[in-house]
């Protein structure tokens, strides 16, 4: 097995870059932080599941764009149809005639909801939503469940967390939240704040199988409180289900959040709700006073409707939710056995799903680990595996790239057990990984 050992041009790219973008990345997610010292600090291209970084290192990349990729790099389908549009042109003072034909296929796919609104990345549509549920209901409060990472960078979401350096505290207080597909958690929530919930947004499916009837038992708890649900489809969108889990879980939420995969990788996310919600944004009720939901110059950007227009195309052509899940099941289930082997299950834990197959990582105490969650990363970067911690399949995928990244674990836990055993200070190089959401730098 390859082990890669230059990283001279990504060292040289560290030094520079954080002197110009704060964070050294447009995402956290990322930032030099989130990786092992002995990796790529910038990719230079991909195509299918793999990158080369800037030392020209190839790797099997696992997490696919951060689950944005859903069919793989450049697929041609989907180039093919962006630069058909974008010999066009790609922003105009009218809306597209693609903004129609987009609209109706999407809404067609979701079925139960009647508007949509297009955007640039989650944020801006996940905040949106929240604003249509205050105005719609009246009501300052939003829900948001505690142990969930991320909605929005916006202040709504992120005064609830650990880094809310620059949010009025007074802005701070007005989320609220409550544990994970636990309905009592969720009663005692509106319990404890009767009548001042706006809305409760939630991704339907996170760490663990859904309780039977349990979206469907909220959301019905929510509406008999006077609240909206938001379904964040941000990740589970074209996952879980086609194209998402309201249709695998058969639930009719008010709004609805999509983005990452729908567009294989291209900028177009979007908000869909029920028609009298959403017309709260529009401008045809004449005398009722206006809501300014989403204005973005780019939302409407052909090029990345083209994109979306063709992803559809190719999951409507292809089955490509079942192909990704019986690719994400066959990582798990090598995953188990090769942890097994090492005698490991106790330290590295294969959680969530066969559409975003994770690993936790964990001490001889049962804690979670960053120093050894880094070091098993460094070693399957050192293999040719982008990894961080998560495998998230797509179409580009295959059984044969499976195997060459079980292949990997198996030969990373060897140096993962001798971490476990005496210290992963002794093995890893530089400084652990640290958490995206920390108050301290």
């Amino acid at each position: 097995m390859q082990h890669i050992t230059n990283f001279s041009n990504s060292d040289k790219y560290r030094a520079k870059i954080h002197n110009v973008i704060p964070g050294g990345a447009h995402t956290y997610s990322k930032g030099d932080d989130q990786f092992p010292i002995l990796s790529p600090a910038a990719i230079t291209h991909g195509e299918g599941c793999h990158v080369w970084d800037v030392d020209g290192n190839k790797y099997i990349e696992c997490l696919s764009g951060l689950a944005s990729v859903s069919l793989g790099h450049a697929y041609k389908p989907v180039l093919d149809r962006v630069i058909q549009e974008l010999h066009k042109g790609n922003n105009f003072s009218r809306p597209s005639i693609l903004e129609e034909e987009i609209a109706e296929r999407f809404l067609d796919l979701v079925k139960v909801h009647d508007m949509i609104k297009f955007a640039k990345n989650g944020s801006v549509v996940t905040t949106a939503a929240v604003k249509l549920a205050r105005a719609y209901t009246g009501k300052k409060l939003v829900a948001r469940p505690i142990d969930h990472p991320f909605y929005s960078y916006d202040d709504w979401f992120i005064g609830s967390t650990d880094v809310k350096s620059g949010i009025p505290t007074d802005i701070q207080a007005l989320t609220v939240t409550y544990q994970s597909d636990n309905i009592q958690s969720l009663i005692d929530l509106f319990d404890t704040y009767p009548n001042q919930i706006a809305c409760v947004i939630s991704e339907p499916e996170k760490f663990n199988v859904l309780p039977d009837n349990y979206l469907r038992d909220a959301i019905d708890l929510a509406h008999k409180n006077g609240t909206l649900w938001i379904m964040d489809e941000m990740i589970t969108g074209y996952k879980t289900e086609f194209p998402g889990s309201m249709k695998k879980y058969n639930v009719v939420p008010d709004m609805a959040t999509w983005g990452k995969g729908i567009a294989n990788g291209f900028s177009f996310c979007c908000l869909t709700g029920k028609k009298e919600v959403m017309e709260l944004g529009g401008i045809k009720n004449v005398g009722s006073e206006k809501l300014f939901l989403i204005s973005t110059t780019h939302g409407g950007e052909t090029s990345s409707i083209a994109a979306a227009l063709a992803t559809i195309d190719e999951f409507e052509k292809h089955d490509v939710v079942n192909y990704n899940q019986r690719l994400g099941q066959l990582f798990i289930d090598k995953s188990k056995a090769v942890i097994a082997s090492h005698g490991l299950q106790q330290s590295i834990k294969n959680i969530q799903f066969n559409w975003h197959a994770s690993l936790g990582y964990f001490d001889n105490e049962g804690n979670n680990s960053f120093g050894l969650r880094t070091l098993f990363h460094q070693e399957m970067i050192k293999r040719g595996i982008l990894f961080q911690g998560v495998f998230c399949p797509h179409f580009g995928h295959t059984e044969k790239d499976v195997n060459h990244i079980i292949d990997a674990i198996d030969d990373s836990c060897k140096v993962y057990k001798k971490g476990l055993d005496e210290g992963f200070e002794k093995y890893l190089i530089g400084e652990p990984i640290k958490p995206v959401f920390r108050k301290i730098i």
